[in-house]
């Protein structure tokens, strides 16, 4: 019982030191003034805001549709004898494609030629009694009715000769028709008949058809909202207008359409823009025609066109990661100030307005001069009015890229 209660004594007198040193500790603690601990203000990049002469460009969606197409069809009727192509083939305009059997227009065109020759042999009777009869009714030799009956009697035989030459004609060009002959030049398709087939003339289904691929045409869209916008600034003379209306391409696999000989991106040439706009879309429909020697564009072709707009002498491009939104969701960015302590900035917010984005940075229509440091990298590290660290910013930090 006496070792216990020494033993409990021991322990309950350690205890008792250990808390006495604990309160002296902190004791001495609370009688020193604790200072702040000094935060390094956040370092950022910025760059000058510069001025210069942009040329604006835009991508817009298009189609190929070829220069010129014809749909062969016969413009006579009769049995398909022979096919003068191979599908696939270049045919020159003028050359015989389909031959349609002759034989029953070329028996209308002789038994028209006959007509006439007959026509022509009564011509010389009628004319010679026409003339006989003038003369005899001069001396009253004959009556007045018979010299008008002579006179109406050749008048008809001329007529009828008339009308035998424009049937000669007629059979002549329904013999021609016989040889289907290509409208156009260019690439042929399949054909959609084969030997045998009977044709109609002008019937509904072509027997082929050609289309011209060599210049070729690129119809693409653009937003009418846009190009409402682009003739304001052509108007209000913030944007010029270029002095070669250059259109280039990009293929459906992303490749840019080169010329395969020397491997340079072929410019095409901006023809028009369609007068009315596409009530459906709100579109309109630009043309351009391209080269195409090679024929590596084919018609109904999915393609996007970069169009050259215009050129802007004075404008301000930055980059898109140095703008950020305010919390009425408008653009705004950062702009650094000297501040009173040497090699610190303050960051100033400033709303800025964003006309549209080229080459993926933004053009700044109001907000900005040249000479202000924009902040472009670290947008997330400040504050209104709080004071950082500013080294300058280059491609070259972020491995290539601009933020």
């Amino acid at each position: 019982m006496t070792l216990f209660s020494k033993n409990t004594l021991k322990t309950t007198s350690i205890f008792s030191i250990l808390i006495t040193c604990v309160a002296l500790t902190c004791l001495s603690a609370c009688g020193h003034e604790t200072k702040p601990s000094q935060v390094a203000p956040p370092t950022v990049l910025y760059q000058s805001v510069n001025v210069g002469p942009v040329t604006l460009t835009r991508e817009v969606p298009g189609r190929v549709s070829p220069l010129r197409m014809a749909e062969v069809r016969p413009q006579v009727g009769g049995i398909l004898q022979k096919r003068h192509f191979e599908e696939g083939m270049t045919v020159q305009a003028g050359q015989i494609l389909y031959q349609i059997d002759p034989a029953p227009y070329r028996v209308a065109r002789d038994n028209a030629r006959a007509n006439l020759e007959k026509a022509r042999a009564q011509e010389e009777a009628a004319k010679r009694h026409r003339d006989r009869c003038v003369l005899l009714a001069q001396s009253n030799a004959v009556r007045k009715q018979e010299r008008d009956d002579a006179i109406a009697a050749y008048k008809q035989v001329c007529a009828e000769i008339d009308a035998c030459e424009k049937l000669l004609a007629t059979t002549e060009i329904n013999l021609g028709y016989t040889s289907v002959k290509a409208p156009v030049g260019g690439r042929i398709g399949r054909s959609h008949v084969t030997e045998g087939a009977l044709l109609t003339p002008n019937q509904e289904q072509p027997l082929a058809v050609i289309r011209q691929l060599d210049p070729i045409y690129v119809d693409v869209t653009q937003s009418s909202a846009e190009l409402v916008t682009l003739r304001q600034a052509f108007a209000s003379g913030r944007l010029q207008r270029p002095d070669v209306a250059r259109v280039r391409l990009t293929l459906e696999n992303g490749s840019p359409y080169v010329n395969p000989r020397t491997g340079t991106p072929v410019d095409g040439e901006l023809l028009f823009s369609e007068i009315a706009t596409d009530p459906e879309t709100g579109t309109v429909t630009i043309r351009a025609r391209f080269d195409n020697p090679d024929g590596l564009l084919l018609p109904g072709m999915y393609v996007r066109a970069s169009l050259v707009e215009g050129k802007m002498e004075r404008a301000i491009s930055i980059p898109q990661r140095s703008v950020g939104r305010d919390m009425r969701n408008r653009p705004q960015v950062y702009i650094l100030e000297p501040a009173e302590t040497p090699g610190l900035f303050l960051a100033q917010p400033r709303a800025v307005s964003i006309e549209r984005d080229h080459a993926g940075k933004w053009l700044v229509r109001e907000g900005l001069k040249e000479g202000d440091l924009l902040l472009v990298d670290g947008l997330l590290k400040v504050r209104p009015g709080l004071k950082v660290t500013g080294r300058p910013f280059k491609t070259e930090q972020s491995g290539g890229k601009e933020g």
